[in-house]
């Protein structure tokens, strides 16, 4: 396992980018899919539910569709946060103001 210092600068990093990218979850079969991938690998810690590499809780990590996996990123599915923006209003700013968002996270080869 890192130490407390790793994995709390690791946790910021990855909670930073989560929070710029609006917080994103992936879908329940990628989660489901994340898990797996997660329990079947030799880096997993059962006792704790972490991952040995990064020390991340992995029932919360593998929601974040920010993140990654810190041993293989093939291990799990790269994926695409804001490929399908709309348009909102913003609450605090000019009427007429508008912001991208999106409300789905796709896998990169998916066509916009």
């Amino acid at each position: 396992m890192p130490s407390i210092y790793k994995m709390v600068k690791g946790f910021i990093e990855e909670a930073v980018e989560y929070a710029k990218q609006g917080a994103p979850h992936v879908t329940a079969k990628q989660y489901e899919d994340r898990l797996k991938a997660c329990y079947s690998c030799e880096h997993f810690k059962k006792d704790v539910e972490r991952c040995g590499l990064c020390g991340c809780l992995i029932e919360h990590k593998a929601k974040w569709a920010t993140s990654n996996c810190p041993d293989d990123p093939k291990r799990w599915e790269k994926l695409r946060v804001g490929s399908g923006g709309k348009k909102i209003k913003l609450k605090n700013g000019p009427e007429n103001n508008t912001a991208e968002t999106s409300d789905e996270v796709r896998s990169p080869d998916t066509e916009d």
